[in-house]
């Protein structure tokens, strides 16, 4: 049992952590495109606190990132594993556009 539960934290984690680049970059651009569509206004706004802001979500978005090892394990151990090396990418795209629309609504908010 732990050396099956080993194997899916491994593939997950194989998976995922490359994945968190895209997210994260996707994330990025997100809040670049805002800031640099409110300029020469988003410079008065960027204070050290909405700055501080920003850090608190990307830490917080990536701490959602996390909620995908759960539905990862789940599925795997659930013997679906063929079948969810396809529905890993659909998770990712949906995961990745959620995200970057609660990015959209927060960023649009501070700026």
């Amino acid at each position: 049992m732990f050396q099956r539960f080993s194997t899916y934290v491994a593939n997950g984690l194989r998976y995922w952590e490359p994945r968190r680049v895209i997210y994260n970059a996707v994330l990025a651009v997100v809040v670049i495109v805002h800031v640099m569509l409110a300029w020469p206004s988003a410079r008065e706004k960027l204070t050290s606190d909405v700055v501080l802001s920003l850090f608190i979500l990307a830490v917080l978005a990536n701490v959602a990132y996390c909620a995908v090892y759960v539905v990862d394990l789940f599925v795997q151990f659930s013997g679906l594993d063929t079948e969810w090396r396809r529905g890993r990418v659909v998770l990712l795209i949906v995961g990745t556009a959620f995200a970057a629309t609660l990015a959209h609504f927060f960023t649009k908010a501070l700026m």
